[in-house]
C-alpha cells in the first residue's frame, strides 16, 4: 500500500531532464555543502537527545525529569521566535547557522567532559539543554531561509525533498547509534554528537551564497512582529501553516507508541523501535519519489490529499492489532507527511520575499514545534481518559475533518496550482 500516485506528477517543463535533476542538484557545490551540514547537524542532535535522555533517567529514575528535558528545549523556542526571525532577516544567515552549530558543539563538548568526569549535575544538564534549544531555535528557521538563496526556483522542491530525506535518515540512524554507543559509556555518543556539530559548522562555513545578504532593517516593534502580520495578510501562507498545526496537533500519536507496542501489539522494546522508525522509512521512500518527480500542478489539492491520507492511516494504525499492518500504516503516515511538508515548505518559502523569510520561517517553526509538543500532550491526556485506541481514532478523524474544513476556509490553498501559489 502506498500514497496515491496522483500526489506527484512529472513536470512537463523539465521532461527532457527526467532522471537528471537529482544529479544536477548534487553537482551544485552550495547545495551539497548545505546537505552535508544538515545531515551532520541532525545526526548530532538525534544522538545527543538519546544519550542525554538515557543519562538523566539513569541518574534520577524520574519520568518527570525526562519531561523537563523537552520543556527546557521548548521554552527557548517560544521565547526567542520573534527575535530569531528578525536576526535571520537582518544578518548573514550562513554565519548565524555556523555560529549556532559552534555553540551546540561547544555545549556538547562540555557536557561530554562533565559526564566522563562525573561532575555534571542534572540541573546543569537542563541548563545545557536549554542552551542547545536556544541555539537550535536560531539554527533551524535560518537554515531553511538560507536554501532559496543557493538554488534556482525550479530545483527548490527537489532540494527540499532531499533535505527532508536527510532529516528522516538522521531520525532513524541517530537514535540507534546513540543507543549502541551508550552501552560503551555516555561520553562516547555525546562526544560523537559534538564532533558532528563541529563538522557541520565547517561545512556551513564553506557554503558560498551568491545572492546579496539581507538588508539591515532597523529594529522596531513592527519589524520584529512583521512575520506574524505578513502571514495574517497572506491566506495562502496562513492556511498552509495552520493546516499543519491542527493536523499534527490532532493526529500525532508518537507519545502513544509505547502503549500500542506493549499493550496492543504485544511486543517488547524491539517492537517499539520498529514503530518509531516506520514513519521515517516511509518518509525516506517518498523523498526518493519526490527527487525524481515534480509537483508543479494542483499542489494545494495534493497537500490536502496528503493530510487526509495521513489521517486515514492514523485511524488504520489505531485499530490494528497486527504488527505488520501497524508498520505499514505508520510508513504511509510518514510518506504522506513528507508530501505535505515539501509542499508546505515550498509554498511558504516561494511565496515569501527573501527579506521576510527569516521572520516567516521563525513563526512557521514555532507552529511546528507547538503542534508536535502539544500534540503529544493532547494524545496522552485523551488516551488517559478514554484509552489509546479511541484517542488514536479520534485524532485521525479530527485530522481528516480539519483538512476538509480548511479546504472550505482557505480556498487560496485549495486553488494553489504551483509551488509559488
Amino acid at each position: 500500500m502506498t500514497v496515491q500516485p496522483s500526489l506527484t506528477e512529472p513536470d512537463p517543463a523539465s521532461a527532457a531532464e527526467a532522471g537528471a535533476p537529482p544529479d544536477r542538484l548534487m553537482r551544485h557545490r552550495g547545495f551539497v555543502l548545505f546537505w552535508i551540514a544538515r545531515v551532520l547537524s541532525s545526526l548530532g542532535y538525534q544522538i545527543a537527545a538519546v544519550a542525554i535522555g538515557w543519562h538523566v533517567y539513569a541518574k534520577t529514575g524520574s519520568a518527570y525529569d525526562l519531561g523537563l528535558i523537552g520543556l527546557a528545549q521548548f521554552v527557548p523556542m517560544v521565547l526567542l521566535t520573534f527575535v530569531v526571525g528578525h536576526v535571520a532577516d537582518r544578518f548573514d544567515r550562513r554565519r548565524i547557522v555556523m555560529l549556532c552549530q559552534v555553540i551546540e558543539a561547544a555545549t556538547l563538548a562540555v557536557v561530554t567532559l562533565g559526564v566522563i568526569e562525573d561532575w555534571l549535575t542534572v540541573p546543569a544538564i537542563f541548563a545545557a539543554v536549554a542552551v542547545l534549544g536556544a541555539a537550535r531555535s536560531f539554527e533551524h528557521p535560518t537554515f531553511s531561509a538560507l536554501l532559496p538563496a543557493l538554488l534556482p526556483v525550479d530545483l527548490l522542491s527537489r532540494a527540499l525533498a532531499i533535505s527532508s530525506s536527510a532529516m528522516q535518515t538522521a531520525t532513524i540512524i541517530g537514535p540507534s547509534v546513540g543507543g549502541l554507543l551508550y552501552a560503551l559509556g555516555a561520553g562516547l555518543p555525546l562526544g560523537l554528537a559534538a564532533f558532528c556539530l563541529a563538522a557541520a559548522s565547517v561545512a556551513t562555513a564553506l557554503i558560498k551564497v551568491e545572492r546579496a545578504a539581507p538588508s539591515r532593517e532597523p529594529i522596531t516593534f513592527h519589524s520584529v512582529f512583521s512575520g506574524v502580520l505578513f502571514i495574517r495578510s497572506r491566506p495562502l501562507i496562513l492556511g498552509t501553516i495552520s493546516l499543519d498545526l491542527f493536523a499534527v496537533l490532532l493526529g500525532g500519536i508518537t507519545a502513544l507508541l509505547p502503549i500500542f507496542a506493549r499493550d496492543i501489539l504485544d511486543t517488547g522494546p524491539w517492537g517499539l523501535g520498529l514503530l518509531r522508525s516506520a514513519p521515517a522509512v516511509g518518509a525516506i521512500a517518498m523523498s526518493v519519489v519526490l527527487m525524481r518527480l515534480s509537483m508543479q500542478s494542483r499542489v494545494g489539492l495534493k497537500m490536502f490529499a496528503a493530510v487526509i491520507t495521513f489521517g486515514l492511516a492514523t485511524i488504520v494504525f489505531s485499530l490494528s492489532s497486527n504488527l505488520v499492518l501497524s508498520l505499514v500504516a505508520l510508513a504511509i503516515m510518514g510518506a504522506a507527511d513528507n508530501v505535505s511538508v515539501v509542499i508546505r515548505n515550498s509554498l511558504v518559502l516561494l511565496s515569501t520575499p527573501d527579506e521576510m523569510r527569516g521572520r516567516v520561517n521563525a513563526v512557521n517553526s514555532l507552529f511546528i514545534g507547538t503542534s508536535n509538543q502539544l500534540g503529544e500532550f493532547e494524545s496522552g491526556m485523551v488516551a488517559g481518559l478514554i484509552g489509546a485506541v479511541p484517542a488514536g481514532v479520534i485524532g485521525g478523524v479530527g485530522t481528516v475533518l480539519v483538512a476538509l474544513i480548511w479546504m472550505k476556509l482557505f480556498p487560496a490553498v485549495r486553488r494553489a496550482e504551483t509551488l509559488t501559489g
